[in-house]
């Protein structure tokens, strides 16, 4: 017999085509709605801020440096302001992939309106898969326009660029895409709130881990240097950053390691693959608790 919607007429099965289409416009749906709660102007207005305020800070310092500092380490100086502004854009990014996700299938589902949607012929695989999207989107054009706006400041004012900027910042969004993905796994079950503390608390975890792998290797602490790699491994956020780190800095600086993004022990492009596997999976798990919860 062919399966039967809940108010007992027959459904077709949706094809592949009808299963892109349904997830484009939810995407959009979503999209729609963070533009309509200005969630999305207000980030770029205050991401736009930053911009300013780190132009304007580039401006005076590189000024200083130029006069004071010799020629050699002029370069140097002026990558590092770059690095630091990126490092403060990275964590823009961060907590925008979070607070724009953490809603979106938890507040539905808290408040009923979910229930539109999979009341309808639309697989929830469709629903939850469009959110993600649309969520993704949001989280990619905020991160180019701000991590765009740091580059281009860098270059006007600065007169630099980082080396392996293109490779740093898909490195950047990859791992807002990490932080977003588990939080549409969180939404799933839990309410906004307790999804928001959850998802932020593997961030700090990964974040201490990262750190303690450091200090662990220059240390020569064999201990802190594996737990800091199980906790990169158990959320792959930081390493990710120190990766784009890496490839931002000046041979010479990675090298002699100076500065305050040193890296003493470098993540493994590996880890770019394992980040990958981990966002599939991640949404795969998302996928079928959203298919069991009970709404």
């Amino acid at each position: 017999m062919p399966p039967s919607s809940d108010e007992g007429g027959p459904v077709t099965p949706a094809g592949p085509t009808t299963w892109l289409r349904g997830v484009a416009t939810v995407a959009r749906l979503t999209f729609t709605e963070a533009r309509r709660r200005r969630i999305l102007a207000a980030a770029l207005l205050l991401g736009g801020a930053f911009v300013v305020l780190f132009g304007i800070g580039l401006y005076f310092m590189g000024r200083d440096i130029r006069t004071h500092a010799p020629p050699a380490q002029q370069a140097l100086f002026l990558n590092l302001l770059t690095l630091t502004a990126l490092y403060a854009a990275n964590f823009l990014i961060v907590m925008t992939s979070v607070l724009v996700t953490v809603d979106t299938l938890a507040g539905e589902i808290g408040s009923g309106v979910i229930e539109t949607l999979c009341t309808k012929p639309v697989p929830r695989a469709v629903v939850a898969l469009g959110k993600w999207l649309g969520c993704w989107l949001i989280l990619a054009l905020y991160a180019f326009v701000l991590c765009g706006g740091v580059l281009v400041v860098a270059r006007v004012v600065g007169g630099t660029t980082p080396p392996g900027a293109g490779r740093g910042l898909a490195l950047i969004l990859l791992e807002g895409t990490v932080l977003l993905t588990l939080a549409v796994v969180g939404g799933t079950r839990l309410s906004s709130l307790a999804n928001g503390v959850t998802v932020f608390g593997l961030y700090g975890l990964a974040f201490v881990g990262g750190w303690m792998e450091q200090i662990g290797t220059m240390a020569g602490n064999a201990t802190a240097r594996y737990i800091g790699i199980g906790a990169s491994l158990l959320v792959p956020s930081e390493s990710l950053w120190q990766l784009a780190a890496y490839h931002m800095q000046p041979a010479i600086a990675r090298d002699v390691q100076i500065g305050p993004f040193l890296t003493a022990s470098v993540p493994s492009p590996a880890m770019v693959v394992w980040a990958l596997g981990y966002v599939l999976v991640a949404l795969l798990v998302a996928l079928r608790l959203f298919h069991t919860r009970d709404l």
